[in-house]
């Protein structure tokens, strides 16, 4: 079972203004590398091309590597399966200006392994001192009532 795998940066540099959750065209031996946690999105991004979207440098190690082929590469280019109205609407909110797509999470649904992905405005540095202000607050006021 695959727990969520979050990328924690794409919280903290954007701002989530849309969500979406897509299937991925995996290969198997990367489905058994997510389920057992083996992935990172740092630095992952989502482009738009020819109608269809993919995601790039998302890194998926490998699983085993005596079952892998030798010439796996781990930040490969995978297909985002969305539907064309969802591509659509992505695509015309991409030209919008400062806009981006990140993925934000893997995880399950049922038994297939979806891509959390969501269009983001970059954060400006003073957003990012409240965001790093509000976490401090309410990592205080947990200690405080732990303490009482």
């Amino acid at each position: 079972m695959l727990h969520a795998i979050v990328n924690k940066k794409a919280a903290f540099n954007y701002e989530v203004l849309e969500r979406y959750e897509a299937g991925v065209v995996l290969a198997g031996y990367e489905v058994k590398a997510l389920r057992a946690g083996l992935a990172n999105l740092t630095g992952a991004y989502v482009t738009l091309r020819d109608g269809a979207a993919y995601v790039r440098n998302a890194h998926i190690s490998l699983y085993q590597e005596a079952n892998t082929p030798g010439d796996y590469e781990p930040t490969r280019e995978r297909t985002l399966l969305l539907s064309k109205k969802e591509l659509a609407a992505l695509h015309k909110q991409l030209n919008t200006a400062g806009l981006t797509i990140v993925p934000l999470k893997w995880h399950n649904k049922k038994r297939k392994i979806k891509l959390e992905i969501a269009l983001v405005r970059g954060k400006k540095k003073a957003d990012k001192r409240e965001s790093l202000k509000a976490r401090d607050v309410k990592r205080d006021i947990a200690r405080t009532l732990k303490e009482q």
